[in-house]
């Protein structure tokens, strides 16, 4: 076993880059778990850089000066979402204040038809029903207090948001400012020899500026499909459920499955089991299907394609680790490890015969 892994070892760290890479890799990765609510504001600046830098590089080949084009396309993204912020936020906090008022009653008509089921399906019994009712109540009473002790905190997450609004716009100004400059200074600290790191960087650059730039549209189109939607069938809450949508597909799969279950309860409370609820419900499996076999493919055409299973993994375990970020970024990280696989030296004849195509 000593002698297999050895092998092993020698085959696959032979290579001086490839140490290097796994140092950069586990040191990288290291950094960020420790001190990730500190990068905070460096990520989303990093995002934001990512979003711009599109049309930023097309204004560019149009003979354009890179400053004045950086300072141009910062601020009208900045007056972009002051606009979009102010014409949602009255919006979505009149219509969370309606559906906390309209909690306890919920409540009350989900007991009773809870309270109905045994005499409709004599295979569920009443002590099943009290079971359920009671990790009801629970889970109803430790929201109460998750959202007593956000309010009681929120005077320091206010004063986190006002240092994020003024860093977040000034980070985000040089790094598109000084991306060359930012770019060479790294480049100093690195070992001249780096042809597998330059492979891995130039792949990892471009598929995470495309999802980026592809995930900001997929979550502007998707919410505005679905309050259109929504609005039309004059569902409750329309802005509110809309904008869930939308953030859903940071999470692939599992988002939009999580966010059903808002949806269908709202409907169901509206509506009851009636033909407009099932309308609603059909409608919204459209969406999602367009979604998942029309828009993604259009926005990420250029994005690796990673099989599902693989996305899923990548959700949960850098989420499990790393939160919200973790989960933005799990689609690109799991891209890194793809790359790195990919781009990684072997050497050895049974490495070489694995490699050959298929013909």
């Amino acid at each position: 076993m000593k002698e297999v892994i050895g092998g092993w070892l020698r085959k696959r760290f032979s290579d001086p880059q490839a140490v290097i890479l796994a140092i950069l890799l586990v040191a990288g990765f290291t950094i960020v778990v420790m001190a990730g609510e500190m990068l905070a504001p460096l990520l989303a600046s990093i995002v934001i850089a990512y979003l711009l830098e599109g049309l930023i590089c097309k204004l560019e080949r149009l003979g354009a000066p890179r400053l004045l084009v950086v300072v141009l396309v910062l601020v009208l993204f900045m007056a972009f979402l002051v606009i979009l912020f102010f014409a949602l936020l009255p919006t979505m906090w009149q219509q969370m204040a309606d559906l906390f008022q309209e909690l306890p009653a919920y409540i009350t008509r989900g007991q009773q038809a809870l309270m109905e089921l045994p005499a409709h399906y004599p295979f569920i019994s009443q002590v099943q029903v009290e079971e359920i009712m009671t990790m009801i109540r629970t889970e109803v009473g430790g929201l109460g207090q998750h959202i007593l002790s956000l309010s009681l905190s929120s005077l320091a997450g206010g004063i986190t948001l006002l240092i994020y609004l003024v860093l977040v716009p000034v980070l985000v100004f040089f790094l598109l400012k000084d991306k060359d400059r930012i770019i060479e200074w790294i480049k100093n600290y690195l070992p001249h020899q780096r042809t597998l790191l330059t492979e891995v960087w130039e792949e990892l650059d471009q598929q995470l500026g495309n999802y980026v730039r592809g995930k900001f549209w997929e979550i502007l189109i998707v919410a505005i499909a679905s309050y259109v939607l929504f609005a039309f069938m004059a569902l409750k809450y329309a802005m509110l459920l809309a904008v869930l949508v939308g953030f859903s597909v940071l999470v692939p799969y599992i988002g939009a499955a999580v966010v059903t279950i808002p949806i269908a309860v709202v409907a169901y409370f509206q509506w009851g089991l009636d033909s407009q609820f099932a309308w609603l419900m059909a409608a919204y499996a459209v969406l999602q299907a367009l979604d998942g076999n029309v828009l993604v493919p259009l926005l990420f055409s250029e994005v690796v394609n990673l099989h599902p299973v693989a996305i899923i993994v990548a959700v949960l375990f850098f989420g499990g680790i790393w939160g919200f970020w973790g989960v933005f970024f799990a689609i690109p990280l799991a891209t890194l490890v793809s790359a790195v696989l990919r781009a990684w030296p072997r050497h050895g004849d049974d490495d070489t015969e694995m490699e050959k195509p298929v013909s």
